[in-house]
């Protein structure tokens, strides 16, 4: 028999006073509860209380167990209020990664804006382009731009996204434009060199098949956003997504080249362990960016470098 029937029967009991009364509050038969503080008693080897027809005595043991099963059922009835709550209401500490450039221009800004609306939650950010072990380094959720999500986690897609080729109208106009994939090995291609960046190549996708392309170039870091600022520049082409270069393309800045080849499915998505009951803080948090993400013009507004 359940141990949590058995002490909330006892309680239950010596609050209203009689099984009788219990029992019908319940909408079981006083004989089923009599039977769960028999069980009590046989399983504690003492006695809680005598009773007879009438009257309903605690023992001794009965008082010193009862004062601690009030406070046992209160913790519970707490617990689960504060769960129950947490569902509903954004409480506790947020724990986020994203890439760094992309965290401090369009994960971070919006932070304050969420604290104001969820004064109960506190944020922390861990802003780098190493992907991170969410779950051994912990983490409540990471912002990822493409690539693939391990099964055991939830993705949640918040913005349309794609990696791109792109360079200067100047560069262009110097250098000609490429047809083809092929093209590229005659072109200055400035690549991303973090370990495992892109000096291992670009990525595209030609007659329906993933492909890697090596490229060269006379200039590689391992910060995009200076890729991106040489690019701009006309310093050669960069393999870039359109987060990053909607403005300056929106703008003419920027012109994207070998569109056909683009990888699809390299959106920006919010990730995070699969879990029974997603907390609010998490929920909330989501929804906020993809509100945001959701507003007209968002992604055509200059960003500061």
């Amino acid at each position: 028999m359940d141990k949590f029937k058995q002490i909330e029967a006892f309680v239950d009991v010596v609050e209203k006073g009689s099984l009788a009364r219990a029992a019908l509050e319940q909408n079981i038969t006083p004989v089923m509860l009599g039977r769960r503080i028999d069980a009590l008693e046989r399983r504690l080897g003492v006695k809680l209380m005598h009773r007879t027809t009438r009257h309903l005595t605690l023992t001794e043991e009965g008082t010193v167990f009862l004062d601690h099963c009030r406070k046992l059922l209160d913790e519970l009835d707490f617990a689960e209020k504060i769960i129950s709550e947490g569902r509903h209401k954004a409480t506790g500490h947020l724990v986020v990664s994203a890439p760094a450039a992309y965290g401090r221009k369009h994960v971070a800004p919006h932070a304050p804006a969420f604290v104001a609306a969820n004064p109960d939650v506190r944020i922390s950010f861990n802003l780098t382009d190493r992907v991170v072990d969410l779950v051994r380094e912990g983490y409540d959720v990471g912002i990822r731009i493409g690539g693939v999500i391990d099964p055991n986690f939830v993705a949640v897609k918040l913005a349309a996204n794609r990696r791109v080729v792109c360079g200067s109208p100047a560069y262009f106009a110097r250098h000609g434009i490429p047809r083809t994939l092929a093209d590229l090995e005659q072109h200055n291609c400035l690549a991303f060199n973090l370990q495992g960046g892109q000096q291992r190549g670009w990525y595209f996708q030609q007659n329906g098949k993933p492909v890697t392309i090596k490229v060269n170039g006379n200039l590689d870091c391992n910060d995009g956003e200076l890729l991106h600022r040489w690019a701009c520049e006309g310093l050669g082409l960069a393999w870039r997504s359109t987060w990053e270069i909607q403005p300056e393309l929106a703008a003419g800045q920027l012109i994207t080249v070998l569109d056909e080849y683009a990888l699809d499915n390299y959106d920006i998505m919010a990730v995070y362990p699969q879990q029974r009951h997603l907390p609010a803080k998490i929920r909330f948090f989501i929804d906020m960016l993809k509100a945001v993400y959701a507003q007209p013009g968002y992604w055509n507004r200059p960003q500061n470098w």
